[in-house]
């Protein structure tokens, strides 16, 4: 009875930390968007990756609403080319990332990024780094000097 009881109050606890991180992804969601943004999902799939503290915590990935934003780009050539009725086609202007680690063991420590190169040369892997229990999560974006 007692090892049911543990199960079960480590079941409720997850339950609890699902419902809190899907409310912290609505509230941002709730926010709307701005003219010209959208959301944004190019999460790079990886294979599982074991971490030093593997064995003390279960790993899991964090929760993300990540926002783009998307416009036209009126250079020389565009101008020439193209008019409002008939635009270019959109480019991204910037990006915007709400990653939520509400369970940081080390809250000292700030969550961190790095940007690495990927397969394609007009592209690079934006990978956001945290910490016990988060895994890394990446991104694929453009590769431009933002």
């Amino acid at each position: 009875n007692e090892a049911a009881g543990r199960a079960d109050e480590n079941g409720g606890g997850e339950r609890v930390n699902q419902v809190r991180d899907a409310a912290l992804v609505a509230d941002e969601k709730a926010k709307g968007f701005e003219a010209g943004e959208e959301e944004f999902k190019a999460e790079v799939v990886e294979p599982r990756r074991q971490y030093a503290w593997s064995n003390l915590y279960a790993a899991r990935k964090p929760r993300y609403f990540n926002r783009v934003h998307i416009g036209y780009d009126w250079n020389k050539y565009n101008q020439t080319h193209y008019d409002k009725d008939n635009p270019p086609p959109k480019t991204v202007k910037g990006y915007k990332f709400n990653v939520f680690y509400p369970e940081l063991v080390d809250r000292t420590h700030t969550p961190t990024f790095r940007l690495e190169k990927a397969d394609h040369p007009d592209v690079c892997v934006l990978r956001f780094i945290a910490g016990a229990p988060y895994e890394e999560l990446a991104f694929r974006i453009v590769k431009r000097p933002w």
